[in-house]
């Protein structure tokens, strides 16, 4: 059986798997941290006990989270010795010392400090802990500045040369830690990661004000997430822009097949909703807006824009993939703007948190981030098939010399023993939400014969005497 499958595409599905399970733990964590960081400050700052009380649930979900990122992230560096063992081999002087820094100035720090901010409290000053908890944030973007810049260059390879033994060698270490994408897709992640995590927050807050629990812990959830909300989203779209523009200049194939666009065009139009044809170089069904692409890629309305026919079919990556990831990814990222505009009008009407539709769709918001997260991933790294490093070196020329059953079993006991940890982790952090913020009081209001305090009383008031 193994002689029919491709080792080649079995590797490449094993590593998307792991990784686009792997990232979306970093992916929150990067975020939760920052945001602990504020909530603490805030606590020292004011000194009300909800901050505290917030802090003291998250931190727990945060730990869970960054467990099962770092479990998650071993695998991949093994995966990169057994299935990638000629990549590893002819790059290894170029990216080893970049996730060797990640370890040395981020990992480390992360993990030591991580252990006053759990089980700190009460044994180190309270400006100790805030100062942990500082340093774990810090230490989740460093990290980030190295992971990021190590991938870019995959993207955007510069500051090394081609030996005659056929391995790569650094040559100027500032251009090829800065190389060209480098800048753009860092600050794209890190935002991105914020919005995950503010969304999540939001998420959370807005189901505890929609089932009337923890109400006070709800409301300073609920209004932080949404700061995020109003005054970052539309930042990302500027900073997807940014990026969009230089992937468009030093990765145009890409771009074409994000676009849709098969044939070279002056005036090119957007295509809202298109189904690709690889094997027939076009589109069907297609919805378009004439001259948008250009307008966005060029600034020019009659602006050319590349077309994939441009390239050679075996240099294309999967087009149908790409294409509608990046509209998936955009369609989050229009939501979350959309949400920050509602919340911003519900406040001035003085009804974000009385607003009992709104807190269901901010549910319904809670995965929204890690769906633009991974979505985004695959337009970056399949957008860039079939290169491993973009117009260097191809995929199909690093895979290892194993066989194709051996890859295809392993992929299988990935996909059970993730699917086993996924749940587990999964249940653990729902029971630390449905035990909310403050353990030692109920707030479950109405099913217990509690009386409701005057701030439930007077929100029930605003809606028609009905429960938040």
């Amino acid at each position: 059986m193994s002689a029919h499958l491709d080792p080649v595409f079995l590797a490449r599905v094993q590593f998307g798997f792991t990784i686009a399970y792997h990232i979306t733990f970093p992916a929150f964590t990067i975020g939760l941290a920052s945001w602990l960081a504020v909530v603490e400050w805030r606590w020292l700052k004011t000194g009300n006990p909800l901050y505290e009380q917030i802090y003291r649930m998250w931190i727990k979900i945060f730990a869970v989270t960054f467990g099962m990122g770092v479990v998650t992230g071993v695998v991949l560096s093994f995966q990169l010795g057994t299935n990638w063992s000629v990549f590893s081999d002819k790059v290894g002087s170029v990216l080893g010392p970049l996730l060797g820094y990640e370890v040395l100035t981020a990992f480390f720090l992360e993990a030591s400090f991580l252990g006053i901010m759990l089980f700190g409290w009460n044994r180190v000053s309270k400006k100790m802990h805030f100062t942990a908890t500082v340093i774990v944030a810090v230490g989740t973007l460093i990290s980030t500045f190295w992971i990021l810049s190590a991938n870019s260059w995959m993207q955007t390879p510069a500051g090394f040369r081609e030996g005659a033994d056929g391995l790569f060698y650094p040559t100027n270490w500032i251009q090829l830690i800065f190389n060209p994408s480098f800048p753009y897709r860092l600050i794209h992640m890190v935002t991105a990661a914020y919005l995950t995590t503010a969304f999540v927050v939001g998420g959370i807050g807005g189901y505890y004000l929609w089932k009337g629990l923890h109400v006070k812990h709800a409301r300073i959830m609920l209004g932080m997430a949404m700061i995020m909300a109003i005054f970052v989203a539309p930042l990302q779209l500027l900073f997807g822009d940014m990026h969009g523009l230089n992937t468009f200049k030093h990765q145009p194939l890409k771009v074409a097949a994000m676009e849709g666009i098969w044939n070279t065009e002056k005036g090119a139009a957007l295509r809202l909703f298109a189904w690709p044809d690889q094997i027939g170089e076009r589109n069907r069904f297609e919805i378009t807006i004439p001259k948008l692409s250009s307008l966005i890629l060029t600034h020019d309305l009659n602006g050319e824009v590349k077309g994939l026919t441009s390239w050679p079919r075996k240099d294309r990556p999967p087009v149908a993939l790409v294409f509608w990831s990046f509209r998936i990814m955009f369609a989050m990222g229009g939501l979350m703007i959309a949400t920050g505009l509602v919340a911003l009008v519900l406040y001035f009407r003085k009804m974000l948190f009385t607003t009992r539709w709104f807190h269901l769709w901010c549910v319904a918001m809670t995965p929204s981030g890690f769906i633009a997260v991974l979505t985004g991933w695959f337009v970056t790294e399949v957008g860039r098939q079939p290169f491993i490093v973009y117009n260097v070196l191809r995929t199909s020329e690093t895979i290892s010399p194993v066989a194709a059953g051996s890859v295809a079993l392993s992929l299988a006991a990935f996909v059970i023993v993730y699917g086993f940890i996924f749940t587990a982790g999964a249940y653990y952090i729902l029971q630390l939400i449905a035990k909310g913020p403050d353990a030692s009081e109920e707030e479950t209001y109405g099913s217990h014969g509690v009386e409701k305090p005057p701030l439930v009383t007077d929100i029930a008031a605003q809606t028609g005497g009905k429960d938040v």
